[in-house]
């Protein structure tokens, strides 16, 4: 009775809500953690434990060895954490006095290299048994050999979306960087750039490479080709900032260059993204099908590493040039042209002119316009000295000229550009600048093709014509030759590397002049782009506008030939079609043949008094 009064009044003070209640509630859950904790408690070795002793007793795990089963999920191996773990299931069990039978009698777990040669296995494998070991299955897996081609990171769906969505950007990679090549010879609607258009190309290539890069090493990740990434990222963030920071190359390469460079950017960062993806994979499939996350690597893998750093390193270096050319190119733009720019054809591209004089000799009678046109290099380049020369020693009163597309402060124009379009150009530019001529045009080598198509198309507004060893149009051929626009091409692809370009600023001291209009005009990509479309349609759209503008031409213009003495010597063909271009009007004043000077007859003294003298002649006439 006094037993169940006892039991019956411990009820009453557990279910009443008073202290007493609380108290007896506290002491039960006292009673049940010593009954837990004392077998444990019992067994430990203080003096290991302050020690730091790694020792343990035969009966129970010390206290020192059970914690570190957790602290080595970050700085053990997968091995030793799955001993940690056999080791914490032991001290449960004899904790609760209570064992899995199959934990006693099962084979050992561990790496193959840990079981011994006999592979422990539950049951014979049959029609149910899985192809792989189930993740969640942890009593009964089977560790698979490191070289077994089931040990692999696709086996994640994580790295397998990862891959098809690279596929997926190389091909649009792919469709844009056609885009941009095929800009080159026939500018698509929307591609037009006001530069060259190799540098939207370039970086198109370096997206597409890196994405190529990545799918072909895709299951070899390494640690160089993340910092190259990395690296990558950089540089082409720095070039982004300097497009679209700098006006005037933000100007000329519009939309697409922009584009372009943000993609490569992009695509870097994508490339270190499935980089670390895969390693993430490897290791989490290799930890656990084989027990272990591997350090080795096959003679293949190494291989695949060797090639892969190798791309990236070539890549990296390639950014680096385009980063340094590109420099150069926000510093010319600071030089800007001594003219006026004019939008023509549509506001599509502008074009550079430039006029000096007043246009009246002393009596106040006006006087013709000189109109000067370039042959292989910008006006700047020669001719512009010449101009000054004249206007200063009285000889012209007015002259002025305009820079072909693509030469000197001109931007470029859309694909295909015939000589026709591009007189119509310069007509529409002029127009717009408020010069109506008279003229008198002086133009040299390929210029005079320009100067014969002005000539023809504004007819009584012409007063003479002045052609400075002319490029007859039969010999366009030479122009056209598809090895030498090859050339062109191949040489605009590498001008963004500025293979030519650094080393003459850094060594030789070249000036922005020198690359706008100077010596270095040659090596940028907007007069290698405009030579090509000159190449491209030499021999079959200018040739055919040239042969027109001879129908039409006005008879009794007056004309006068300076040509090379040098190239008649060397060259009988160029001898007879100056001969030629003598008949092509009526009305021939002059034909000088200037001993020992160059096709530039302007480069020699003798020549330049030739020139000056004949335009005196010219324009007070």
């Amino acid at each position: 009775v006094g037993g169940n009064s006892a039991a019956s009044s411990t009820v009453l003070a557990v279910s009443a809500p008073s202290s007493r209640g609380f108290s007896g509630v506290l002491c039960f859950f006292i009673l049940c953690f010593l009954l837990l904790f004392l077998p444990v408690y019992s067994s430990i070795d203080f003096v290991a434990f302050g020690q730091g002793s790694k020792q343990q007793s035969s009966i129970y795990p010390c206290w020192h060895t059970v914690a570190p089963t957790y602290k080595g999920t970050w700085d053990t191996t997968p091995g030793e954490r799955r001993r940690h773990r056999t080791r914490d299931k032991d001290i449960m069990s004899s904790l609760w006095g209570t064992r899995n039978r199959k934990d006693d009698d099962g084979a050992p777990e561990g790496p193959p290299e840990e079981r011994g040669s006999n592979e422990y296995t539950a049951r014979e494998p049959d029609e149910h048994t899985r192809l792989l070991p189930n993740r969640l299955d942890s009593d009964n897996r089977q560790y698979l050999t490191p070289d077994d081609p089931a040990v692999s990171p696709y086996n994640l769906w994580t790295v397998r979306v990862m891959r098809w969505v690279t596929v997926l950007f190389t091909a649009l990679t792919f469709t844009w960087w056609t885009l941009t090549l095929v800009s080159a010879f026939v500018t698509p609607p929307g591609m037009h750039t006001r530069g060259s258009g190799f540098y939207a190309f370039s970086y198109s290539s370096l997206a597409l490479f890196t994405l190529l890069f990545t799918l072909v090493f895709f299951g070899a990740p390494s640690k160089a080709v993340r910092i190259l990434s990395i690296f990558m990222a950089v540089m082409l963030l720095v070039d982004m900032i300097l497009i679209l920071a700098v006006q005037k190359n933000r100007y000329e390469e519009t939309g697409v260059g922009v584009a372009s460079v943000v993609w490569a950017f992009l695509m870097s960062l994508w490339a270190l993204a499935c980089d670390r993806t895969v390693k993430w994979g490897k290791a989490e499939e290799e930890e656990r099908l084989t027990g272990r996350v591997e350090t080795r690597r096959t003679v293949w893998e190494w291989t695949e590493v060797l090639i892969s750093t190798i791309a990236y390193v070539i890549l990296s270096v390639v950014i680096v040039l385009i980063t340094a050319t590109l420099i150069l190119r926000s510093l010319d733009a600071g030089f800007g042209p001594p003219g006026e720019q004019y939008w023509v054809d549509g506001d599509q591209y502008r074009i550079h002119v430039y006029c000096d004089g007043n246009g009246t000799d002393a009596a106040g009678t006006r006087l013709p316009t000189v109109l000067f046109e370039g042959g292989d290099l910008p006006v700047e380049n020669g001719l512009w000295q010449l101009a000054q020369n004249a206007l200063k020693n009285g000889s012209i009163s007015r002259y002025c000229f305009a820079d072909r597309p693509g030469y000197g402060w001109s931007d470029t124009a859309p694909s295909p550009l015939s000589a026709g379009m591009a007189t119509d150009a310069l007509s529409e530019a002029l127009a717009r600048a408020g010069e109506h001529g008279p003229w008198v045009l002086a133009s040299a080598g390929i210029g005079s093709v320009y100067s014969q198509i002005f000539s023809s198309r504004h007819g009584r507004e012409v007063n003479g014509l002045l052609l400075i060893d002319p490029l007859h149009e039969d010999l366009l051929g030479r122009v056209s030759d598809p090895g030498r626009g090859f050339m062109y091409w191949l040489r605009g692809v590498f001008s963004p590397l500025g293979l030519e370009r650094l080393p003459g600023a850094i060594f030789k001291g070249r000036t922005s002049a020198d690359r706008v209009w100077g010596r270095s005009a040659r090596q940028s990509g907007k007069y290698l782009f405009t030579k090509l479309q000159e190449s491209l349609v030499a021999d079959t759209l200018t040739k055919r506008e040239v042969i027109s503008s001879k129908a039409i031409q006005y008879p009794d213009a007056p004309l006068v030939l300076i040509s090379s003495g040098e190239n008649i010597r060397k060259d009988s063909e160029w001898e007879d079609k100056q001969r030629d271009l003598s008949h092509l009007t009526r009305n021939l004043k002059h034909w000088d043949i200037v001993d020992k000077a160059p096709h530039n007859v302007w480069e020699t003294l003798d020549g330049r008094q030739k020139i000056e003298k004949r335009l005196r002649q010219m324009v007070h006439a």
